[in-house]
């Protein structure tokens, strides 16, 4: 066989980005799937009881299948950032309709409740025609 010998599951564990431990952990449970450590001994290596070791052998197999799902191929389209465009537009129009609404409704309650003034020439009361008069 020609070429490099493949890497080992160490190599392959360091040029991951994460700190010391949590790379040890992850050697330690990858070991014990590959058969190459037993169950207790890797538990003794963490410090963790034999549930907690499964938990975190559970979850780091679920990230990894969940890491290297297929995803749909190619470049995603430009049509759905079209689509969000177009839909934060309509949205930004309808919340402008909806506060033009609100001001019309606020003007026909205050229309409603506010006297009407007449057009021509406003008369004073009579209260106010008494208080001008000349004192006596």
């Amino acid at each position: 066989m020609r070429g490099r010998y493949p890497a080992g599951l160490e190599e392959c564990i360091d040029e991951l980005e994460g700190t010391l431990e949590d790379k040890q952990r992850l050697q330690s449970i990858l070991a014990t799937v590959c058969g190459a450590a037993r169950l207790f001994e890797s538990c003794a290596a963490l410090d963790v009881g034999e549930t907690r070791f499964r938990q975190l052998r559970q979850q780091a197999l679920q990230g990894a299948l969940d890491g290297i799902k297929a995803k749909p191929p190619g470049r995603p389209s430009k049509a759905a950032t079209l689509e969000t465009q177009r839909l934060g537009e309509l949205e930004r129009l309808l919340a402008e309709k909806e506060l033009e609404l609100r001001q019309a409704l606020v003007r026909e309650e205050v229309a409603l409740i506010l006297p009407r003034v007449k057009a021509g020439k406003k008369t004073l009361r009579p209260s106010v025609r008494l208080r001008k008069r000349k004192p006596r």
